[in-house]
């Protein structure tokens, strides 16, 4: 099932949107009605942009940032609007995956996962809030289930999107009431980009299967689009993994 909602009017910024989940992200705001912006770090998306902007006659644009560097990262609303005008909607959903252990984790790789997994995300939402002041908006920081369930395996990674979730909860008060920030956790959706496809971690869920695209973007939409009196919520899509 394919929720619609009408977006019209409204213009995002979707970072990551280049492939897998932000693409998926961007594609269902388009679909909607919806400006969007497409960030990108490594993975160009000029040619996606102009795709989503002949199929659903939107305004589109992409840009280019390396979320690691601060000041890209602090500049990237800012570039947004000018080329779309005032962004409302916010995705948060580039990420760095690595699974590394505690013993594995050298300094850089620590760094690396808290720059573009936790700070960026910082920066990009303050920057959207100064622009916003008190106008309307909405924000979804994409999360993991593993950022309320931290392990041992995926250190740097683990820890940096718990610090999003907190990051998340503190940021719908301190935003609130013109802001909406929320967060979707995850769990299986898609394997690790060049991986084979294992059927491990949905079977380690109690609904034993892979999340379809369409139920991440619906929840995406929801969070976004639906009502109104929704913020500080993390939603976890995960089958129910973070139970475990």
């Amino acid at each position: 099932m394919t929720l619609d909602y009408d977006l019209r009017g409204h213009a995002a910024l979707v970072t990551g949107a280049g492939r897998r989940l932000g693409e998926a992200f961007a594609r269902a705001l388009a679909r909607a009605g919806c400006a969007v912006c497409l960030h990108y770090g490594a993975t160009p998306a000029e040619e996606l942009a102009a795709e989503l902007g002949r199929a659903h006659r939107v305004r589109t644009a992409a840009l280019q940032a390396d979320l690691a560097d601060a000041q890209a990262a602090a500049a990237l609303v800012d570039r947004a609007a000018d080329v779309l005008g005032p962004i409302d909607l916010l995705v948060n959903s580039a990420s760095i995956f690595e699974p590394l252990d505690f013993a594995a984790t050298g300094l850089a790789d620590w760094q690396r996962h808290l720059a573009v997994n936790l700070t960026a995300p910082f920066l990009i939402s303050q920057s959207f809030a100064r622009r916003l002041g008190s106008a309307p908006g909405a924000s979804v920081n994409l999360l993991d289930w593993r950022a309320l369930r931290p392990g041992p395996d995926h250190f740097a990674y683990t820890i940096s999107k718990a610090g999003l979730a907190a990051m998340t909860t503190s940021l719908a008060q301190a935003l609130a009431p013109s802001i909406r920030v929320n967060g979707l956790a995850l769990g299986a959706v898609l394997p690790p980009a060049g991986g084979a496809a294992d059927d491990a971690p949905a079977a380690a869920a109690p609904l034993g299967r892979w999340a379809t695209l369409a139920e991440t973007t619906d929840a995406l939409l929801f969070l976004l689009a639906g009502p109104d009196f929704i913020t500080g919520e993390i939603l976890h899509l995960d089958g129910g993994r973070h139970l475990t």
